[in-house]
């Protein structure tokens, strides 16, 4: 499991623009986003669990160094046979990992019971087993359940000099709180986390943030921040459950 440093930025909406233009020379788009209609971007979905005492949320607003969040993440529309991701997120103070394993959506309450994968394309890997054994294991023993809807469009960037650079910009975040899972896809009740603004997100692994990346960094005067989506989403009052239903 390699770990890679995080870090992340809430920007104003004002300065998408000229930070995307002084980024570009860098970065060359995700291939994720070349190859669909959005071009150079999708949407993010992703249904987050807890304990009934909201562990997460209470290890992230008390700043625990190592912890770890479950979730189910899905891609732009629901069509027939799309695949979604069992996610364990593990954060070690700055660096993050990922566990993930893929099923098809509209076989999701089945994997949730049973365990068993199923792809509309490619084949299931031992170690996608193994994460999904690893999801389950947390999701049964902990009683998690579904707390939030997290949504929110995606444009994503690798370093052209540097690869292992990821640059994101996420954009029009939105969420609802207490959704089922089959409320993955849905658009309705979901309300703006930050209105005026975007999150830049930089990820890397071991060597550092590049001195160009710094120095963008330093030219717009961006503060670094433990920025989350999912905790940010219950502070906000504008969030609401789905369908004004309370868990």
């Amino acid at each position: 499991m390699r770990l890679r440093y995080e870090r992340k930025y809430l920007v104003k909406n004002n300065l998408l623009e000229p930070l995307r233009k002084r980024f570009m020379p860098f970065l060359v788009p995700d291939l994720n986003a070349e190859q669909n209609e959005f071009k150079s971007e999708y949407t993010v979905r992703s249904v987050y669990f807890d304990t009934p005492e909201f562990d997460a949320l209470s290890e992230k607003t008390e700043g625990l160094e190592n912890r770890l969040k479950l979730r189910i993440r899905g891609y732009n529309d629901y069509f027939s046979g799309c695949e979604v991701f069992l996610e364990i997120k593990r954060k070690y103070g700055n660096r993050i990992a990922k566990n993930r394993a893929i099923t098809m959506f509209d076989l999701l309450d089945k994997t949730l019971e049973t365990g068993e994968l199923r792809r509309s394309s490619g084949k299931t890997s031992d170690a996608m087993k193994a994460d999904a054994s690893r999801f389950l294991f947390h999701l049964h023993r902990e009683a998690q359940r579904p707390v939030n809807l997290i949504v929110y469009d995606r444009e994503p960037y690798h370093g052209k000099f540097d690869p292992g650079v990821r640059i994101t910009f996420d954009k029009n975040i939105r969420a609802a709180l207490f959704p089922s899972i089959n409320e993955l896809f849905t658009n309705d009740g979901l309300g703006y986390i930050w209105k005026d603004s975007f999150i830049l997100e930089i990820k890397y692994f071991d060597g550092g943030m590049p001195s160009w990346c710094r120095s963008i960094i330093q030219e717009f005067e961006l503060r670094h921040e433990a920025l989350s989506k999912y905790a940010s989403a219950f502070i906000n009052k504008e969030i609401s459950p789905v369908n004004q239903r309370i868990f």
